[in-house]
């Protein structure tokens, strides 16, 4: 068996292979004199001065990915991205109180009963003791009377003082003094109906809360557990998971900022911070309410980090649902950037990432118009591009890597998971580009819910 720190150094060394084989294949880095003189003219002059700038611009366009590539090599490199069981750093009798909360519209009853019923006996097992689990819901789902478990049920009538909507509005309605039952120094754990708690997750949550040093903190999802609803949804969200123990690692373990934002689910909050923020963002802040919420918790000061350990999520069950996630996210976050009400040094970030986002369909024309209309670029242009493009590749491989097991599939399956994520790059990028501009020229205040709830298999 090899040690996690072994593991990790082969992931670098296939990291910086993958990267080195990309900047040769794709001639960011030139080995020959012949390479380097291919292009011998001059651009301005071959295609006039205003498609040579377009054509320019659109290849400068490649660069706003950049600060997100470069969080995401450090993240994966500087910290051990195969780490051992988590060990627990105190008792959790000594735990402050925590309340796992899902939110939810009432629309897979069943599920969600199912889901509360395995994260309780999770918890139970790993020893937590001052819990509960909270379940907020449009519509009742008929939990059972239980002493740790509690449903809320948001009436139809309640409005929040800015009109937030949908999530935004059911979580602010937990924190109304006539609703909410914690104390300030009390913790939530955000969890949507579908996120399954594990033993590690448990134990990292329990790590960060009596760590107290942080306000904030989230934690790794992955998407291959358990049965595999759609393979292609789930290969392509291998990027995501590489995403969380990149990007999302370093900006809240280095700098304790969101940075680039951060998810919805897998959220640990202390109470006081939450109602201090508070969810009444408006029409803006109901989108994207996560990255809504994190922009004004650094704005005002609080701090972030890292949670050690894993949950468990599917990835949309059909293409559509697929689409529609993206588009979502893509139309909350636009909002979230150009919000008054997050002041521009606390979003620069955010909104480079989003513009790389938004500008993907030009930033993707590229790869036609590199062929047709070749231009000479400096060589630390070409090696950055490349090295953009090659460490995005390696994520997937990364998420593969981290998603499936080796022991549980094989050596055979777990290769031909590898090379279906790969697979899956041509088509995802058709995909975010499709849901770009559906996004840009959509109704961007419609909160899209993916299907969640397997359906059992009938014998006729």
């Amino acid at each position: 068996m090899l040690s996690s720190w072994t593991k990790h150094l082969l992931h670098c060394t296939l990291l910086v292979f993958v990267i080195s084989v990309f900047e040769i294949w794709s001639g960011g880095v030139k080995l020959s004199a012949d390479v380097q003189n291919t292009f011998n003219f001059n651009p301005w002059e071959r295609y006039g001065f205003i498609w040579c700038f377009m054509l320019y611009l659109l290849r400068c366009l490649t660069f706003l990915p950049l600060p997100q590539v470069l969080l995401n090599f450090g993240g994966l490199t500087l910290y051990n991205a195969f780490q051992d069981k988590v060990v627990l750093k105190g008792s959790p009798l000594l735990a402050p109180f925590i309340c796992i909360r899902i939110v939810t519209r009432g629309d897979y009853p069943q599920l969600v009963k199912a889901n509360v019923a395995r994260n309780m006996a999770r918890c139970l097992e790993t020893g937590l003791e001052n819990f509960i689990i909270e379940v907020v819901t449009d519509k009742s789902v008929g939990l059972p009377v239980h002493r740790r478990i509690r449903e809320v049920v948001v009436p139809k009538s309640y409005k929040t003082k800015t009109g937030a909507l949908f999530k935004s509005r059911a979580l602010q309605f937990c924190l109304e003094d006539n609703v909410n039952i914690l104390a300030d120094c009390d913790w939530i754990v955000h969890l949507d109906e579908e996120t399954l708690l594990t033993e590690n997750s448990i134990r990292g949550v329990l790590n960060f809360v009596l760590d107290g040093k942080h306000q904030f903190g989230q934690g790794l999802i992955t998407y291959a557990n358990e049965e595999v609803v759609n393979w292609f949804t789930t290969l392509a969200d291998s990027f995501r998971v590489a995403d969380d123990m990149g990007k999302l690692r370093i900006q809240l373990s280095m700098f304790h900022k969101p940075l680039l934002s951060w998810k919805g689910s897998y959220v640990v909050t202390q109470v006081g911070a939450e109602r201090h923020i508070s969810f009444d963002n408006g029409l803006d802040g109901s989108i994207a309410e996560d990255c809504f919420f994190a922009m004004r918790a650094a704005k005002e000061g609080y701090t972030f980090n890292f949670v050690e350990g894993e949950m468990w999520e599917k990835s949309p069950f059909s293409l559509w649902d697929f689409i529609q996630q993206r588009k979502r996210w893509l139309q909350g976050i636009l909002l979230v950037v150009h919000s008054a009400a997050i002041p521009s040094k606390t979003k620069i970030w955010l909104a480079l990432s989003c513009y790389s986002w938004v500008t993907l369909p030009l930033s993707t024309s590229n790869l036609v118009l590199a062929r047709y209309f070749p231009i000479p670029c400096p060589a630390i242009m070409d090696f950055v591009c490349a090295f953009i493009a090659g460490v995005n590749i390696y994520m997937y491989i990364f998420g593969v890597v981290k998603s499936f097991s080796l022991y549980r599939f094989g050596v055979l399956k777990f290769t031909l998971c590898i090379i279906g994520a790969l697979c899956t790059i041509p088509f995802n990028v058709i995909i975010e580009n499709v849901a770009v501009i559906w996004g840009l020229f959509g109704n961007k205040y419609k909160f899209y819910v993916v299907h969640k709830e397997i359906k059992p298999l009938v014998t006729v």
